[in-house]
């Protein structure tokens, strides 16, 4: 799925808007025992209420493509045969009707999900009629292309409250307010099938995860049986210590920071060309970046051998997993420098009567801690 799917999609998640019925729902203690079950029907929930259901639900699709939220491919062996392909398609060709089906799919999350608190599993259907988009992008809501069935799945920490003053106007006094359980935004979840070119895709799903360092593989092992990528956080870091060891002694400033430069360049290209598909880059790619830098042949052959071993020989990168978007840090052991992306000119480095020295060309605006100074 591309970013404007996505983006259709979410804006199902308002009352207007949506066909959504029900919302399904199994309560869980942090030692796996179920606490309960319900099935709320949102016509019958006051207004304010299924607003606040429906914003919950609507966090599982936000994020970043390829950092939040991944796409999970089948094989077509498992489309034809498998118990976890077919347990979902239950799940969406019933509209969440087939009891079976529901406790089936309760069961495989609460043994594949530990969290240190209670959580929520969340299961809603939509039934969306999707309007007809011509050529030239004009959307015809009376022209229905195809009735686009999914289900949402959202797993949400139940949290505590804290203890809290309160003032109770009546009373014109402070005291305590009570603690409470409060449904937290989702740590996980998923959308199925996969809207692609605007018609579902059974061969794919859309997996959520709120923290980029975490995947929560076991979930989806348990739910897809399928591997997902390297968390986007770990894939950076990689990265990076792929540049180091391969690059050696020529891994300096220059090269670096031409790296980043580039790879920052590509994304701006691609946002301001308001290009749909994610933007990747291949291993090919950096290594044209690298010998454009002078990188010897033996520190190119060895990054590609790293890049393979760690990512494999047929993996794109999003460069958004790989370098920081807003902005480049410059560290030493005393001092960190942060610079706005798109500025790294302002920095460079020299060597002076044999001193190592990080150059900061500066102009007007020059504060140290708050207070404004001249240089002169």
């Amino acid at each position: 799925m591309n970013e404007k799917e996505v983006s259709e999609i979410r804006r199902r998640f308002r009352p207007e808007k949506s066909n959504i019925t029900s919302i399904r729902g199994c309560y869980v203690n942090k030692n796996k025992e179920i606490i309960s079950e319900f099935n709320q029907s949102v016509a019958l929930m006051p207004e304010e209420e299924s607003e606040r259901f429906l914003s919950i639900l609507k966090k599982t699709l936000s994020g970043t493509l390829q950092k939040n939220l991944i796409g999970i491919e089948f094989t077509t062996e498992q489309v034809i045969d498998s118990e976890e392909h077919k347990l979902l398609m239950a799940l969406r060709d019933s509209s969440l009707k087939e009891e079976g089906a529901i406790q089936a799919f309760f069961q495989k999350v609460i043994q594949a999900v530990t969290m240190e608190e209670n959580y929520l599993i969340l299961l809603t259907c939509d039934t969306y009629d999707v309007p007809y988009r011509s050529k030239d992008g004009q959307k015809q809501d009376d022209a229905s292309s195809e009735v686009y069935t999914y289900v949402l799945c959202s797993i949400c920490p139940v949290k505590m409250t804290k203890p809290a003053l309160s003032y109770y106007v009546n009373e014109n006094l402070f005291r305590n307010c009570t603690t409470d359980w409060i449904v937290s935004p989702p740590e996980m979840g998923f959308l199925f099938p996969a809207f692609d070119d605007r018609s579902a895709n059974i061969y794919n799903a859309l997996y959520y995860t709120r923290d980029i360092s975490e995947t929560h593989s076991e979930f989806v092992d348990a739910v897809f049986h399928s591997e997902v990528p390297m968390p986007a956080a770990e894939q950076k870091e990689a990265f990076q210590s792929i540049l180091c060891s391969a690059l050696e002694d020529e891994c300096n400033f220059d090269t670096v920071q031409a790296v980043h430069e580039q790879l920052q360049g590509l994304i701006e290209e691609h946002k301001a060309n308001k290009e749909e598909e994610p933007l990747t880059v291949s291993k090919g790619h950096v290594m044209q970046i690298l010998k454009a830098q002078g990188v010897s042949e033996s520190h190119l052959e060895c990054f590609e051998e790293q890049f393979d071993e760690q990512f494999g020989s047929e993996t794109n990168l999003s460069p958004k997993n790989i370098v920081d978007t807003k902005q480049t840090v410059v560290t030493t052991s005393d001092i960190k420098i942060q610079v706005n992306s798109g500025r790294d000119d302002l920095v460079e480095t020299r060597i002076i009567n044999g001193i190592k020295y990080i150059l900061i060309r500066v102009e007007d605006g020059v504060e140290v801690n708050g207070v404004p100074v001249h240089i002169s």
